[in-house]
């Protein structure tokens, strides 16, 4: 679940499903939740590998699909022996944030986003909201953040990624290389695949006064570097382009979270506060 915290007020939180929603009360937090927020990255990436193809069903040798949390995740195991015969290794770069690193849709989450969407947030909060559209803008977002994170230039982004998130970023940035800092750049014309992976809504009642609304939306987007050449070019751009080896390694996921105030009589606009990318190729066996 979304677990927004700020201090020992009462907390609410209530999740949902198809046709009803349930309720409980925490004394220890101050954020009333609708929807989940996601485990810390460290959890699932120090022993297991993405599975990022799309063909799910084809494992790496030594390999077992296993699913946690609603995450599809391909876990490697390999004996010593095995380095004699095939070198497997996982090359891990630096991460931007500490987040966990989303690749495929979840159904479950799917069906959820659907609810949240169409009977909470447009009738109570933007009858004017489309997910489509708001899809459109995170990728022009992606653009104009990743290409400010790629030139160092993290001062540009104020106003619109959280201060928080600022503070972590500043600090992989300048740990990172010319060419790491390169990969980052993303051209909105090179994602191939994109959803809103999460949907959610917080409530903050920190105040008695009034109830601040908060909508959360979390997006996954692949990207293909030089894809938008490629189509200028008149060249096909394979259907199975995550499994050719040709295209691996210019094959590349975004995980952006974004975040907007809808406390009535508030102006807010979208801004977003996780920021991550990897490289699937990253986590595979050569």
């Amino acid at each position: 679940m979304f677990v927004v915290q700020s201090g020992a007020v009462k907390f609410k939180q209530f999740s949902h499903s198809f046709y009803s929603f349930s309720r409980f009360y925490s004394t220890t937090n101050s954020k009333l939740v609708v929807g989940s927020r996601l485990p810390l990255c460290g959890k699932y990436i120090q022993s297991t590998t993405a599975a990022w193809t799309p063909a799910s069903s084809h494992v790496l040798p030594g390999s077992s699909l296993v699913n946690n949390n609603n995450h599809n995740i391909v876990q490697t195991r390999w004996n010593s022996t095995d380095e004699q015969s095939s070198r497997q290794r996982v090359r891990k770069r630096l991460m931007l944030m500490d987040f966990p690193q989303l690749v495929w849709p979840s159904v479950i989450k799917t069906i959820r986003n659907w609810i949240m969407v169409h009977f909470i947030i447009r009738p109570y909060f933007d009858r004017e909201f489309v997910l489509a559209d708001f899809v459109q803008g995170a990728k022009q977002a992606l653009q104009v953040v990743s290409s400010s994170l790629a030139g160092g230039e993290v001062k540009h982004l104020e106003g619109l990624v959280d201060r928080a998130a600022l503070a972590d970023l500043k600090q992989s940035i300048a740990k990172m290389s010319v060419a790491e800092r390169y990969d980052i750049q993303v051209d909105k014309e090179d994602v191939y695949f994109s959803f809103p992976y999460q949907v959610g809504v917080m409530f903050d009642e920190s105040n008695d006064d009034s109830q601040k609304r908060f909508v959360e939306i979390t997006m996954v987007f692949h990207v293909l570097r030089g894809l938008k050449g490629m189509i200028e070019r008149g060249e096909t751009v394979p259907l199975n382009v995550g499994v050719l080896p040709e295209f691996r390694d210019k094959i590349s996921v975004c995980n952006y979270r974004f975040i907007k105030e809808f406390t009535k009589g508030v102006d807010s606009d979208w801004t977003v506060n996780v920021v991550n990318h990897f490289k699937p190729n990253d986590y595979i066996e050569e």
